[in-house]
């Protein structure tokens, strides 16, 4: 059995993944300073495999002491303030909690045995392809154009590179694709639930550079490559970097729209053309499929169905709460 530390537990991904290590067995921490609440976690409450600790990464003595006093066989790092929005609107806030943060949480990892450490990045690091690339992969270079990203490739260059590489330490960096799908705590302010909300909702919305590529992959997906870098040999994942997603999950945003009008006809959308955008790639998932055999399981007009049915269910008594937007 792993005891694992969850940073960012009662987050978006985050609520997501404690349910699925504990249905597999691992014994789960959580820790967040519950800045959009912690209602997510209140299923899991009941749970002896669960604990849950209200502690803020940015408080540097209170998670040295802590990790000090206890032993994890992991720690999953996800806890930031995620993305650019959210870091443009608090740049002093985003530095301290995604860089300094993430950092002291390294350290203090290092130097209390932890063996694994599962950083959270993103594939907003690859910034804008070349105009003669299909894909990028893991050796693109990174071409970051905000803070949210430039913060992480920050942190992932350290893991990667700086740190001394011993056998006592096995850390993972994880990018993820643009996330999706039904959340304990949910979010509408990522494209596949932003979108489907606005036209189920009945409203005319409203789609800037629908030309643009993104890749997307549904949060349950996010929540099992966590759990599959978790359990795979650590020859396969010490001091390595996946993207995390699909190659066929590569989406304009037209190409969403396209899927949420066949479910709903008469959507109304107004196209508002964007000759540039910094960020537009397209990613190849081949490494973590070939490696570690991931598989996604749900694609995104899974996700757009699943948020229509709960909307249409009444799940969400008002979808524009500002608890459902980071920013």
């Amino acid at each position: 059995m792993q005891k694992v530390l969850l940073t960012g537990a009662a987050g978006y991904i985050g609520s997501v993944a404690t349910a699925l290590l504990l249905n597999n067995g691992f014994k789960v921490v959580a820790l967040d300073n519950l800045m959009y609440g912690g209602e997510s976690l209140l299923s899991y409450w009941h749970n002896p495999m669960f604990k849950f600790i209200k502690l803020d990464i940015t408080d540097i003595k209170s998670i040295r002491e802590f990790l000090k006093k206890n032993n994890f066989d992991a720690i999953i790092h996800l806890a930031a303030i995620v993305g650019d929005p959210a870091c443009a609107k608090n740049k002093d806030l985003a530095y301290k909690v995604n860089m300094e943060g993430s950092l002291n949480l390294i350290e203090a990892a290092i130097k209390n045995g932890v063996k694994r450490f599962i950083f959270a990045s993103t594939c907003s690091n690859y910034g804008k392809m070349s105009p003669d690339e299909h894909f990028v992969d893991e050796n693109s270079p990174l071409a970051p154009v905000s803070l949210y990203a430039e913060l992480k490739v920050k942190v992932e260059n350290i893991i990667l590179n700086e740190i001394e590489k011993n056998d006592t330490f096995c850390p993972t960096c994880l990018r993820f694709a643009t996330v999706y799908g039904l959340s304990p705590r949910m979010r509408f302010d990522l494209t596949v639930n932003e979108f489907t909300k606005e036209l189920a909702l009945g409203r005319e919305l409203q789609v800037f550079g629908e030309q643009f590529w993104r890749p997307y992959c549904h949060v349950y997906d996010i929540a099992n490559a966590i759990k599959i870098v978790l359990t795979a040999e650590e020859t396969k994942v010490a001091y390595n970097v996946f993207n995390v997603g699909e190659d066929e999950e590569n989406y304009q945003k037209k190409m969403i729209i396209g899927e949420i009008i066949k479910f709903i006809p008469n959507a109304m959308v107004k196209y508002i053309f964007k000759a540039e955008d910094p960020r537009d790639y397209r990613v190849s998932f081949k490494k973590i499929k070939d490696i570690l055999n991931f598989k996604i399981t749900k694609k995104v007009p899974d996700g757009i169905y699943e948020i229509l049915t709960a909307l249409n269910a009444g799940l969400f008594n008002n979808p524009d709460f500002g608890g459902f937007y980071n920013a």
